[in-house]
């Protein structure tokens, strides 16, 4: 596998540490009750930044009145929007980059950006079906494009990369236009940490680095997809918890629950994926007994991964050359175990539930680089 150009992978470590902003912030944003703080999409109040003088927040309200301005929640959620756009520019620099030595590859690239950037005019207009037609078809350029390249010189994961960003952008859009529904806004999140994660292996494979070789790395490369996998559901379950407003429904008590060992709880209701388009969902619709099926789920299923992070930390720590990873890994997992805990006993300060999300970035870092680097020792040329 090939860089495309020379300062390719210092674009992407760019981008994925750009990446991991977005997330934690986008977290301290929907943490601080902001996630509608601007009630259109891409602007705020019809502007580009937010209201601030006197005479611009009477005429947002105005314009806007279903939802009085907050200016000091009104800049996290559009800071955040401008983030993420300069994340997008970056993607497709790497996307251009990629493709650029393929046949019409850049014209694919720039067709499916245009159409995307048409869409997001018509949307603005109130043309909100012609922008959804555009939009598909600008992801399908991108999308068959993945298909029909290769990924020597990592042109599929650059066309790749920039179909996820757009599709993160649609979810922004969802999640302000369908009110904080708790399907978007834990698909947002997956869908930011998945972004993330492919900058990074895309970052470690452009650059220059040896890998690091062992005759185990078939084995502890299925133990870290394993436990991928396993963090992937909890990050989900996170995500669900938070966008239901349920972190708190087991009161400050643990590791009991409200201070009982087995409360009320309703999973069936707990777990509906999808009520409906129309409903606010800020401030969370479930009960009690639903929210703390909900917690308790998230909580118990971090066994699962504590057991399974802390079974590869101890095979990376028998592996000769990788006892630094696996003294990070035991490090970021015992930190963020802590966090989790914090969380709960302290009443979710603010500060400490946005670590907690910096915490499963980390977690997601470490095991993406440990994918992206592990390789089997090279067979010896035969003499000739």
């Amino acid at each position: 596998m090939t860089s495309p150009h020379r300062h390719f992978h210092r674009l992407a470590w760019v981008a994925a540490l750009l990446a991991a902003c977005v997330i934690v912030f986008g977290g301290f944003v929907r943490l601080s009750h902001a996630g509608l703080s601007c009630p259109d999409w891409p602007t705020c109040y019809g502007r580009a930044t937010w209201p601030t003088h006197e005479h611009e927040i009477a005429a947002a309200n105005e314009a806007f009145p279903q939802r009085a301005v907050e200016t000091h929640k009104a800049w996290r959620e559009q800071v955040h929007r401008h983030i993420a756009a300069t994340l997008g520019l970056l993607v497709l620099g790497l996307a251009l980059l990629g493709a650029r030595h393929r046949r019409l590859g850049t014209a694919q690239i720039l067709a499916a950006v245009g159409l995307v950037a048409v869409a997001i005019g018509l949307y603005m207009r109130g043309f909100y079906a012609l922008s959804a037609v555009l939009t598909v078809a600008g992801e399908l350029i991108l999308l068959r494009a993945a298909w029909a390249w290769d990924n020597r010189d990592l042109a599929r994961v650059g066309v790749l990369l920039l179909a996820v960003i757009v599709f993160q952008a649609i979810l922004g859009l969802w999640t302000v236009s369908w009110l904080l529904k708790p399907v978007v806004v834990m698909g947002h999140l997956l869908g930011g940490l998945t972004l993330f994660g492919l900058l990074v292996w895309t970052a470690w494979k452009a650059t220059p680095l040896n890998p690091l070789r062992t005759g185990a790395a078939g084995a502890l490369r299925s133990s870290v997809v394993a436990a991928l996998i396993v963090l992937a559901v909890q990050i989900a379950l996170g995500g669900w918890t938070s966008a239901n407003y349920a972190a708190l429904a087991c009161g400050t008590s643990f590791p009991s629950c409200a201070g009982q060992w087995w409360p009320p709880v309703d999973f069936a209701e707990g777990f509906v994926l999808w009520r409906g388009i129309g409903v606010d969902y800020e401030g969370g619709i479930l009960d009690g007994p639903a929210r703390a099926a909900i917690h308790l789920s998230h909580r118990w299923f971090a066994l699962v991964v504590l057991v399974m992070l802390a079974t590869l930390v101890l095979r990376l720590a028998r592996t000769p050359g990788l006892s630094g990873w696996a003294v990070a890994l035991a490090v970021a997992l015992v930190v963020q175990v802590g966090l989790g805990v914090s969380n709960v006993v302290f009443g979710l300060p603010l500060a400490v539930a946005a670590a907690h999300l910096g915490g499963a970035v980390l977690l997601l870092f470490l095991l993406v680089s440990l994918l992206a680097r592990l390789e089997a020792p090279q067979a010896p040329e035969p003499h000739r």
